[in-house]
């Protein structure tokens, strides 16, 4: 017990803001960003160039936030395929489907009462889009192969590079979900 508060409070300094370097005037205001967006419940999107800290700006969201001590959960939408994203991210019951032979917890279940961090969001094919929209506006989860939705507190933070507007445009990506 001892060890896992002293790990958590490493973790909270390391992310403090020691693993963005800068001094420049948009690094400083990248840092009251977020420090301003840290305590609020708020989604967060974080767009920019590959290679550029997206992933250690949502860590330094999140272990800022007042939910430092709960569970964040990181999940790459493009690296997962898209028949298997579904099930990681909202769980299944045994035998929803072929090879279903336990229940699972998605990754929202194993973040409740924390953060998720969805990267490469704009890689979401427009059913998970739909899905991913139901949890951001009602705070609850169906898993794959339930008959009844259950809430969850989360946060979510997420990160592309792509140019989510244009992909509105295209009807890549849903206007509302973007919004």
């Amino acid at each position: 017990s001892r060890e896992n508060i002293l790990l958590k409070r490493e973790l909270k300094e390391k992310y403090r803001f020691g693993s963005l370097i800068g001094r420049s005037k948009p690094m400083e205001k990248l840092f009251e960003k977020i420090q301003l967006v840290a305590d609020s419940r708020a989604s967060v999107l974080i767009t920019g160039e590959s290679g550029t800290g997206k992933e250690m700006i949502a860590s330094a969201i999140h272990y800022n936030s007042n939910r430092a001590d709960k569970p964040f959960i990181k999940i790459n939408c493009a690296a997962i395929p898209e028949n298997l994203l579904e099930s990681e991210l909202f769980g299944h019951k045994k035998g929803s489907f072929t090879g279903a032979v336990a229940d699972k917890k998605g990754k929202f279940e194993l973040a409740d009462g924390g953060t998720i961090f969805l990267d490469e969001i704009g890689e979401l094919d427009l059913n998970l889009q739909s899905k991913l929209l139901r949890v951001l506006q009602e705070r609850e989860i169906e898993s794959i192969g339930s008959v009844k939705p259950k809430q969850i507190d989360i946060r979510i933070l997420a990160a592309t590079n792509n140019d989510l507007e244009k992909q509105t445009q295209d009807k890549k990506f849903r206007s509302d979900l973007f919004y």
